[in-house]
């Protein structure tokens, strides 16, 4: 009997304990169809992608029509993927429920008469022109599609369809209702550039985009939880009620004609947020989802055991550099510590971590990827729409603080085990670092990436050279991608891409209010004036902003929400634009692991089964250099490489050292334990050296080699009182 070439391959390279990383997660409201619908609805997502795909390298089309379609499509393969319900182990009833398909019928019926009239459209039929009176088409069109679509949410909310092996009739025709919004504008676009958010408006155009919004909100909600819905609906409602309201907050109000017309245009859901999504986050996610199906992940993970696996606390250090790695591509935190940590979490505690330090050390070094270039989870390309700040600028400028982050979380989890006495994995549980090392080859995707964008090559095109090499780099190992493989990959961006996809149209609910109202240029206002002429004072209050946006709200619509609100107001103050956005992103960042809602943390709580809470406090003292960096980076423009490199050189010292030293007062371990006193006084050493000026560096190192001479019982308190006197 022939020895299987893929058993072969593994004995050879040690025991595969990245086993499973590349494997696909499923969220428990997400449906798992039979055979043949589930491979009509892999058709469709593979489709999706590759439409966009050869959109951005073959064949652009007018943006709008762009737009709308991705955002179209994707709110309707999410209402058939993703259930209201949350599933169990249970597959549900298989039969239907006659009362339930009696209750659908009449939001059904609904919305299939304005899909045929959206259909009409195409055909000249019954077009709502300039010429057409304000009032046309709204019993045929308008108020079927939106009483039809808040019938049908309303029915997924009170009697949910518990089968995850069906689609639910409901959400397909909340799907055909998102085909529908999306039909109406794109063919309305000529004639809603002049008159949405005007007096000119028809009816039925804020009857599409009112739906439009609903149904967005809904899949937001199904996706990303309440919190971002709840925040956009705060926005939906102030553009309403402002004149009813005091202080900077006042606005004269709109009308919902005006309101709903507005926000669905350029100047807000189809605005720079969903340029992002469907351009670059789309893009990165399929490149991700090539090296998930090629499983260069589970290399990059096993290659990372194989060379630190073995070390003091080897696993979380391997978590630190597998899980950054993946954050970085995948973008999306929470869903990196779920990936990710189901192989990490377990083994740390194996070798003694306590389990909400192991959940924490995922979740800081997840969350870390978001912040790692070159691809920041699409940060970088997201920073660079919205500043207008080159792409290579901004990679390089985000060099030395990813440096630091991580260094600060590798000096915690090394002094962890420092503390409590750990060991590494057995080397023989492990793989093989010299077999691993001969297939470096493997990370030529990323290394083509990084080489064509430096080379001055197109985003868009690097993204697709990338996926190219990912594809034929898996010829070169016993995974190797056909076509069936590839659809899979394009099949797999799809679904990774929806949650990004509704939280960016949610968050441009959130940018066309502050454009409509003008709240984001009052709130800079505001800002400037408490902050009076003080910098510092007006980027600590950024940085609460920045955070509260964060909680609970994807990194990407974070920061483009606090982008709007506060870059403005910095930038007045005379910050400079690079310094002002890295330091909103690093906070919208680091809002997945600071409590009290830490998504990232709480993920990581759910693998270890330990507290949330504790473990996000835990998370949030682990990642505390990036709630230092930030101020260090307003100090010394240096750590950005802006000046000469002797300076940039001088300050990436000072600031590694201090970042340890603050790594060793969290832990209370500095050359040994570190008694309540020795702690502050090392946590002030690190804190004097944020400036990076030679005295407070002298300060920071005076201080540390005070506390080393008392560790190593050089001298004695009573030495260093005499001094003093």
């Amino acid at each position: 009997m022939q020895p299987n070439p893929k058993t072969a391959v593994a004995d050879e390279a040690g025991p595969d304990i990245a086993k499973g990383v590349d494997a696909e997660t499923y969220a428990s409201n997400q449906r798992r169809p039979g055979f043949i619908l589930g491979r009509l609805l892999a058709l469709i997502c593979a489709g999706y992608t590759i439409f966009h795909v050869g959109v951005l390298y073959i064949h652009p089309l007018e943006p709008w029509v762009y737009r709308l379609i991705h955002v179209g499509g994707g709110l309707a393969i999410g209402f058939l993927l993703f259930s209201t319900a949350t599933f169990g182990e249970d597959p549900g009833p298989r039969g239907l429920n006659r009362l339930r398909l009696a209750l659908i019928a009449p939001g059904a019926a609904a919305i299939a008469a304005a899909f045929l009239q959206a259909m009409g459209f195409q055909f000249g039929i019954g077009v709502v022109d300039q010429a057409a009176a304000r009032d046309a088409m709204v019993l045929s069109f308008g108020w079927p599609l939106l009483l039809g679509s808040i019938w049908l949410v309303g029915l997924g909310w009170f009697m949910p369809d518990r089968s995850r092996e069906r689609l639910d009739l409901a959400d397909v025709f909340l799907a055909v209702a998102a085909i529908t919004v999306a039909l109406y504008i794109i063919h309305h676009a000529p004639f809603l550039r002049l008159r949405a958010g005007t007096a000119l408006a028809k009816e039925a155009d804020m009857f599409a985009a009112a739906a439009g919004v609903l149904l967005i909100l809904e899949m937001t909600r199904r996706l990303a939880g309440l919190a971002l819905v709840v925040i956009a609906g705060l926005f939906v409602v102030y553009a309403f009620v402002g004149p009813w309201l005091p202080g900077i907050l006042e606005h004269r109000g709109y009308s919902a004609t005006r309101f709903f017309t507005y926000v669905y245009t350029d100047q807000g859901i189809l605005g720079p947020t969903t340029a992002i999504s469907s351009t670059y986050i789309i893009l990165f996610v399929t490149f991700a989802a090539f090296l998930q199906a090629s499983r260069v992940g589970e290399y990059f993970v096993n290659f990372a055991f194989a060379a630190a696996g073995h070390l003091r606390g080897g696993p979380a250090k391997v978590a630190v550099f597998g899980s950054g790695l993946m954050g970085m591509i995948n973008g999306t935190s929470a869903g990196n510590v779920v990936a990710t940590g189901s192989l990490t979490i377990p083994l740390m505690k194996r070798v003694g971590y306590t389990p909400r330090t192991a959940g924490a050390i995922e979740a800081a070094a997840s969350s870390g990827g978001q912040i790692l270039p070159p691809i920041m989870g699409a940060g970088a390309f997201i920073m660079s729409e919205i500043t207008g700040i080159p792409y290579t600028e901004i990679v390089i400028a985000a060099i030395i603080p990813a440096l630091l982050y991580f260094a600060c979380v590798l000096f915690n989890v090394d002094l962890a085990a420092r503390k409590y006495g750990m060991k590494g994995l057995p080397r023989e549980e492990l793989p093989r670092f010299d077999v691993l090392a001969r297939k470096a080859f493997l990370f030529l995707p990323i290394i083509i990436l990084i080489a064509t964008l430096f080379a001055g090559y197109s985003v868009i095109r690097a993204g697709v050279w990338a996926m190219a090499a990912a594809t034929v780099v898996s010829w070169l190992t016993p995974y190797r991608m056909g076509p069936v493989a590839i659809l899979r990959a394009f099949e797999l961006a799809a679904k990774m891409s929806l949650q990004l996809i509704a939280v960016c149209a949610a968050a441009g609910i959130i940018v066309g209010v502050i454009a409509l109202t003008g709240i984001g240029t009052r709130f800079s206002g505001l800002l400037l004036g408490m902050a009076g002429q003080s910098q510092i004072v007006a980027l600590f209050f950024a940085m609460i902003v920045a955070i509260i946006l964060g909680m609970g709200m994807p990194t990407t619509a974070a920061y483009a929400v606090a982008a709007s609100v506060i870059a403005p107001g910095l930038v007045q103050m005379g910050i400079q634009p690079l310094l002002a956005h890295f330091f909103i992103f690093y906070f919208a960042v680091m809002s997945a692991i600071t409590p009290p809602v830490a998504l990232a943390a709480y993920a990581g709580a759910a693998i270890a089964q330990s507290d949330p809470m504790k473990t996000s406090v835990e998370a949030f003292k682990f990642g505390l250099a990036a709630f230092v960096v930030p101020f260090m980076i307003f100090a010394s423009p240096a750590l950005l490489m802006q000046g000469h490199w002797t300076e940039v050189v001088h300050v990436t010292a000072s600031a590694a050292f201090g970042v340890f030293l603050l790594s060793a007062a969290v832990q209370g371990w500095f050359m040994g334990a570190l008694n309540p006193v020795l702690r502050i006084f090392v946590g002030a050493a690190a804190l004097a050296m944020i400036d990076g000026g030679w005295l407070t560096d002298g300060i920071g190192l005076g201080a540390a080699a005070v506390v080393w001479l008392l560790q190593r019982r050089q001298v004695a308190p009573r030495d260093i009182a005499r001094g003093a006197d």
